[in-house]
């Protein structure tokens, strides 16, 4: 029976993570879990580039542009490369403004298309895509993963910054380039079956939980308290919070400034051209811009990417894209 089948009837006391490890991959252990989430996240950077080899599964025909590769929203254009590369100094690594970091410098979207999150451990790609893992397991509902006080070195916990707001907010996200980025990881879940119910469902969390402006805090990572700002559409055309535990300084401050240009090719015209930034050996760039200065958190989730047939085309453009800027 094909998973796309199966994937309805997911029982409500069941979570995305464990129904769909088990009809994925036939056992709910925290390696399984760990792989899947692998998939998951791989696909949603880089588009299709595999599916598990599954007797009598019939996988949907999804098409997957990936958040690398450019698209649209509602007629906006969206690039969020520059974000991942370097071109922009929209990292929290800088204490009271961005800096550039390449979170790609570890072979690009080629480890990922083998199941990896680079080619070595030691690098920002590394520390990023792992990050990404642990991170959707914990919003997923991985009951298998490792948690702060139960490790679980096959499927580790997330140990990154409790605020994706603080991870976050020197990239001045707008609310298309957050809604692209989500339509990826629904695009991703549905090419490996996972029903449009679930798919939408997380969605919607993910929305609400990061995708309004001035947000009230918020616990995300449950063995991470207190709460946290959560809030990572901070740009243009973010809807703004309302109730009970909204900043109202953040609501006057408006939408959060562009993060500046580090590397005009790489930035290809996104972010703040007239910022000046200065590259460092280290393939990072301090900038002086007009962005605040809220304390720095590190170690989040930032940057905030068998064959399908017909994926050629879209994948061998970023791939492509990727070895010129890396």
């Amino acid at each position: 029976m094909a998973v796309v089948e199966v994937a309805a009837r997911r029982p409500a006391n069941t979570s995305v993570c464990d129904y769909y490890t088990t009809a994925l991959l036939g056992n709910n252990s925290a390696a399984n879990q760990a792989t899947v989430l692998t998939l998951l996240v791989n696909t949603a950077v880089v588009g299709n580039y595999t599916k598990p080899s599954i007797p009598g599964v019939e996988w949907p025909d999804v098409p997957v542009p990936g958040i690398l590769a450019p698209g649209t929203v509602n007629g906006t254009a969206v690039n969020l490369l520059p974000y991942f590369n370097g071109g922009l100094a929209s990292s929290n690594r800088g204490g009271s403004s961005g800096v550039a970091v390449n979170f790609l410098d570890d072979g690009g979207a080629l480890p990922l298309m083998m199941n990896k999150p680079a080619n070595g451990t030691r690098s920002n790609q590394f520390r990023l895509l792992t990050h990404l893992y642990a991170y959707f397991g914990v919003l997923l509902g991985c009951t298998q993963q490792g948690t702060a006080t139960h490790p679980m070195p096959a499927f580790p916990s997330y140990n990154g910054s409790a605020s994706m707001y603080a991870t976050h907010k020197y990239m001045a996200l707008s609310s298309p380039q957050l809604t692209y980025f989500i339509q990826q990881v629904g695009l991703a879940a549905s090419s490996f079956g996972i029903a449009d119910a679930d798919i939408a469902a997380v969605a919607a969390s993910l929305m609400d939980t990061f995708g309004q402006r001035c947000s009230k805090d918020a616990v995300v990572v449950p063995y991470q308290r207190p709460a946290r700002p959560q809030a990572i559409c901070t740009g243009e055309g973010c809807e703004v919070a309302g109730g009970d535990g909204v900043s109202e300084a953040c609501v006057k401050a408006g939408p959060a400034p562009l993060p500046g240009v580090a590397d005009a090719v790489k930035a290809a015209g996104q972010g703040n051209a007239s910022s000046s930034a200065t590259a460092s050996a280290s393939g990072s760039a301090s900038v002086t811009s007009e962005a605040g200065s809220a304390p720095t958190q590190t170690g989040g989730v930032e940057g905030e990417g068998g064959r399908r047939s017909g994926v050629g085309a879209a994948l061998a453009g970023v791939v492509a894209v990727l070895a010129v800027l890396l």
